[in-house]
C-alpha cells in the first residue's frame, strides 16, 4: 500500500478484489457540445483528442472490434486480465451523437452502446468520460440502472473550479455544473472522478490548490491530475506562439513541489489516479520533460520519502 496517498491500484482493488483489471479505451464516434455548435465551436483551447487516444481505437468501427483489439494489445503483457470498457474520446454522454441521433432516442442509443461493451468477454465494468453539462436526468437514471448490474464509473472533465478560467479556455461549462453533476450521479450510486488541469492560463498556485480543496469537498471517489501541455496545432498553441494567451509552463521540479502540496490536501478516501498528462512527444510544444507517468510518480514518491525522513 502506498503510504502517502490512495493510488489507482489500491482504489481498483477495493472494487475488484483478487482481479487484475485494465482500462480499454473506446472511441465511439461522439462529438462535443462546444465543437458542434450546441454551446460553442472550436472546442477547449488545449484539446487534441488524438494525442491521448490509443492507436487500437482508430480504423475500427465497432465497440466489439475495439475491445477485441485492446484485449490483444494487453494480452502480451498481462494474461488472465479483466477489463473496464473506457469510453474516453470526446463527450460520451452527449446524446446528440455525431451521426445525427437526436436527444429523444439518444439515451436508448447510449445504453445499447454501453451494453455492447459490457457484453464482451472479460469486461467487468464501464468507465465513461464526459463533461459536467451533459448529464440530463434520463442519462443519470439509465446509468443508475446499469450500475445495478456492473460497476459504472464516470470521469468528469472539471479542469478547474474558477469560472473565469473555464471561460478563457472555452470550456463551456461552470464549476457549479460540475458540483451539480457529481451530486446527482453519486445519489444514483455512480462512482465519480474529476479531471483537473494545473497551469491553466492566469491561474496562480493558490488558485490551483483552492480547486483541489473544493474538489475534495465533493463526494468524489478519485482525481486524475494533469499538468497543462501545449499541444501542436491547437488554439492554445497558436495563442502561446502569438503571445495572445499567456502560459507559464511548469518546470518538473516546480510541478513536483505542487504535487506534494496537493497530496497534503487530498484525504485518503479519494484516490489520485495519476499526476501527469501524457501525449506523443512529437506533439508536445511545452513543457518538454521527456518523462512517462510512472517515472514521474517514482520521482514524486522518492521526494515524499525524503520529506518524511527529514521530518522524522
Amino acid at each position: 500500500m502506498n503510504p502517502y496517498y490512495k493510488d489507482y491500484n489500491e482504489y481498483i482493488t477495493e472494487i475488484f478484489p483478487g482481479m487484475k483489471v485494465q482500462k480499454l479505451s473506446i472511441n465511439a464516434g461522439f462529438s462535443c457540445p462546444n465543437r458542434d455548435g450546441t454551446i460553442g465551436r472550436g472546442g477547449c483551447v488545449y484539446c487534441d483528442n488524438t494525442s491521448f487516444t490509443p492507436s487500437y481505437c482508430f480504423g475500427r468501427n465497432t465497440v466489439k472490434e475495439q475491445v477485441e483489439a485492446g484485449k490483444r494489445f494487453f494480452a502480451r503483457k498481462y494474461p488472465a486480465m479483466k477489463f473496464l470498457a473506457y469510453f474516453q474520446s470526446y463527450t460520451n454522454t452527449f446524446v446528440k451523437r455525431a451521426n445525427g441521433v437526436g436527444v429523444s432516442s439518444g439515451v436508448d442509443s447510449l445504453e445499447r452502446l454501453y451494453r455492447d461493451a459490457l457484453e464482451q468477454e472479460d469486461v467487468v465494468g464501464l468507465i465513461i468520460g464526459s463533461r459536467p453539462d451533459c448529464f440530463p436526468e434520463e442519462v443519470v437514471e439509465m446509468l443508475g440502472r446499469l450500475n445495478l448490474e456492473y460497476p459504472v464509473f464516470v470521469e468528469l472533465g472539471a479542469e478547474t473550479s474558477h469560472n473565469p478560467t473555464l471561460e478563457l479556455i472555452n470550456r463551456g461549462h461552470s464549476w457549479e455544473q460540475t458540483c451539480d453533476a457529481v451530486d446527482r450521479l453519486t445519489k444514483a450510486g455512480i462512482r465519480c472522478g474529476l479531471h483537473l488541469i494545473f497551469g491553466l492560463p492566469g491561474e496562480t498556485e493558490e488558485m490551483m490548490l483552492a480547486t483541489v480543496e473544493r474538489a475534495c469537498r465533493l463526494p468524489v471517489d478519485s482525481l486524475k491530475l494533469h499538468h497543462l501541455q501545449v499541444i501542436a496545432s491547437t488554439p492554445l498553441h497558436e495563442g502561446y506562439q502569438s503571445g495572445r494567451i499567456t502560459v507559464d509552463p511548469f518546470s518538473m521540479d516546480d510541478y513536483l513541489e505542487l504535487c506534494v502540496k496537493i497530496i497534503g490536501i487530498v484525504p485518503r478516501r479519494i484516490a489520485i489516479e495519476r499526476f501527469l498528462a501524457s501525449s506523443p512527444p512529437e506533439k508536445v510544444v511545452a513543457p518538454k520533460w521527456g518523462i512517462k507517468n510512472y517515472q514521474f510518480t517514482n520521482l514524486l514518491l522518492n521526494k515524499l520519502k525524503e520529506i518524511n525522513s527529514l521530518n522524522g
